[in-house]
């Protein structure tokens, strides 16, 4: 069999081109694959498309949410730390390994944001008394105060970034999220 037999049998069986529903407005992603589909017809790329969206998302909703961070003097990382102090219930009070663990970040880069957040006012460390060489960090009434205000605007501000879809694309997107996020936490079989 000839190099272009075997063209010719991987073309009949692989993926036609893919096409866009005429409801749908084409973007930058369908200039990628269709570039590709051309140049690589044998390829499926259904996969890159949705990896190529999920990444432009990410990247335009990143700054698109900081700038509400920023408007109350917080880094998204500092943010973060109060969010979860907050969330932590009375008396907002957690040990600096318990918070780098909920946030997955290291134990040197907890201490910087500790340190900014305690000069600003929003935190306070003090001797744990079960374990008298380890501190607690505790959320202040200034820190307390902030993170509410700027929960509740980040809120806000994410709910309009996400109006483009109705409640039940909203409901379908989170639960499609949450299945490639199981799949990609899984242990690996």
């Amino acid at each position: 069999m000839s190099d272009a037999d075997t063209h010719d049998q991987t073309s009949a069986t692989a993926p036609g081109p893919r096409e866009i529903s005429p409801t749908i407005t084409p973007d930058a992603v369908d200039a990628v694959v269709a570039a590709w589909q051309g140049e690589r017809p044998d390829l499926d790329l259904t996969a890159i498309a949705v990896a190529g969206r999920l990444g432009r998302v990410n990247l335009l909703l990143g700054p698109a949410q900081e700038w509400v961070f920023t408007e109350f003097g917080l880094q998204r990382g500092e943010f973060d730390v109060l969010a979860a102090l907050r969330r932590s219930g009375a008396p907002y009070t957690l040990s600096p390994s318990r918070l780098s663990d909920l946030l997955m970040l290291s134990r040197a880069g907890m201490t910087n944001r500790l340190d900014r957040l305690e000069s600003a006012g929003m935190i306070e460390r003090s001797l744990d008394r079960a374990d008298r060489r380890s501190f607690q960090i505790r959320l202040t009434e200034q820190g307390h105060a902030t993170v509410d205000a700027a929960m509740t605007r980040h809120t806000a501000n994410v709910t309009a970034l996400l109006a483009g879809l109705t409640p039940r694309e909203l409901t379908t997107l989170d639960a499609l999220a949450r299945k490639l996020l199981h799949h990609l936490t899984a242990p690996a079989r």
